[in-house]
């Protein structure tokens, strides 16, 4: 690997430094090491990013008169529509008011509903949690798996009952889920399978777009997102039926050829939001590369940082959208230093870490289901309260405790950047016993 001036002074410092620290060290054409000294400090760009085209677009769907789907006169809606299943791969696209509604809009169109159970994950928004209860159907959690911290298919196995009616495995961090594994699950099993990919717009399964496995995928262009509208989701399916039951649900009254079950809502996107997502797509293509090249960088650096394991990607994973940066960090191997004080010295030094999700199974929203009259009524009180057994996830909760992220903007700094956090972070590991005791 062709490496700059700059670099090899940094890889030269480094060498020393890994000693002390228990890292591997390496020459200018192997894995780079990383090095306890501290560059000067460089902000991640925010986000989102935006111009003129943008504004263009905006002031444009202004001008036209037309602000919503329901005017008949859809022109941006569909237009983003239209680029966002050629760009996935997809022979259907339905666009939503938000992530949330694109799952319950597909749960609606799976007539998904009281006595069914839908398998989902622990580790993820509460949005795939209450798309399920929005429907008075059973969440059940299948338990993470540590390395990758995707949803297991051992778990989702065990899971599966008489009454389970579709799987919703999440593919968290803009990293695919074990498709090969969860596919194969769904097929012998013949429970539907519907992908929440709303954080991996544009991450591949073996060279294949994810949301396309099964019978669709739901995507969020939230104002975290990789794409975003602010608020926005959308539907993806090579089936057509299922995709004009989605827009029938989405859409009041609806007006596809196809069976409603006489269920339905309001969720469309507006030309507002199909206009932004049309002038953000221009810069996707760009923006991947670069936070693909920073974190396959990145990881090679913190891989060899003791007691920081970065997120396993499944060999099937050809693409990761890296909506996030994961990795779990231990304690023990940082002098026993707390994960919320090694999260406070990285804040110090001006990156921009999160803790991760907390449990869901475990948290007040979700155990306040086992209460809730209306399920007690649907379930029973003894299988609501049979219910909070099923749901425990052991693996999950180690996950929780020791996981860190790194969001997706902070990948689209540059290379020196990333040599920065992967020097900070061994220089916390130098400095974990003083920083213990303070």
């Amino acid at each position: 690997m062709k490496e700059s001036l700059s670099r090899r002074a940094f890889i030269g410092s480094a060498v020393g430094a890994s000693l002390g620290l228990g890292l591997k060290s390496a020459s200018a054409d192997q894995t780079p090491s990383v090095s306890a000294s501290v560059p000067k400090k460089k902000a991640s760009p925010l986000w989102p990013i935006w111009n003129s085209t943008e504004e263009n677009a905006i002031v444009e769907t202004l001008n036209s008169g037309h602000w919503g789907r329901g005017d008949g006169a859809s022109r941006k809606v569909r237009s983003f529509e239209e680029a966002f299943s050629k760009k996935m791969n997809a022979r259907y696209c339905v666009a939503t008011s938000s992530g949330t509604t694109a799952l319950t809009t597909a749960l609606g169109a799976l007539n998904i509903g009281p006595g069914d159970e839908v398998i989902i994950s622990p580790y993820t928004f509460v949005a795939t949690f209450n798309s399920v209860t929005s429907s008075f159907a059973l969440p059940i959690f299948a338990d993470s798996d540590l390395e990758s911290f995707q949803i297991d298919p051992k778990r989702m196995a065990d899971a599966i009952t008489p009454a389970t009616k579709l799987l919703l495995p999440v593919h968290i961090g803009g990293s695919p889920a074990n498709i090969d594994e969860i596919s194969a699950l769904s097929q012998s099993r013949s429970v539907p399978l519907i992908e929440d990919a709303c954080q991996a717009p544009f991450a591949e399964w073996r060279g294949q777009p994810v949301g396309s496995f099964g019978m669709g995928g739901c995507f969020s262009f939230q104002a975290s997102k990789n794409l975003t509208s602010g608020e926005g989701g959308a539907i993806l399916s090579n089936n057509e039926s299922f995709a004009n039951l989605c827009y029938d649900f989405h859409n009041p009254g609806g007006t596809k050829k196809s069976l409603s079950s006489g269920r339905g809502g309001n969720f469309r996107m507006t030309e507002i939001q199909g206009s932004i997502l049309l002038a953000q797509m221009q810069r996707l293509d760009e923006q991947y590369k670069h936070r693909e090249a920073n974190a396959l960088y990145l990881r090679q650096m913190m891989s060899q940082i003791g007691g920081i394991t970065p997120s396993l990607l499944y060999p099937g994973c050809t693409r990761s959208a890296w909506h996030l940066f994961k990795f779990r960090y231990n304690a023990s191997e940082f002098s026993g230093l707390s994960r919320t004080k090694f999260v406070q010295a990285l804040v110090k030094e001006k990156i921009n870490p999160s803790y991760g999700y907390t449990s869901l199974p475990a948290s007040t929203h979700v155990m306040a289901l086992a209460n809730n009259p209306h399920y007690q009524k649907i379930y029973g009180r003894k299988g609501m309260a049979d219910w909070v057994g099923r749901i425990q996830c052991p693996v999950n909760d180690r996950l929780v405790q020791e996981a860190v992220w790194l969001p997706q903007y902070t990948l689209l700094s540059s290379r020196s950047e990333m040599e920065r956090i992967a020097s900070v972070i061994a220089g916390i590991k130098k400095r974990s016993a003083q920083l213990t005791k303070a």
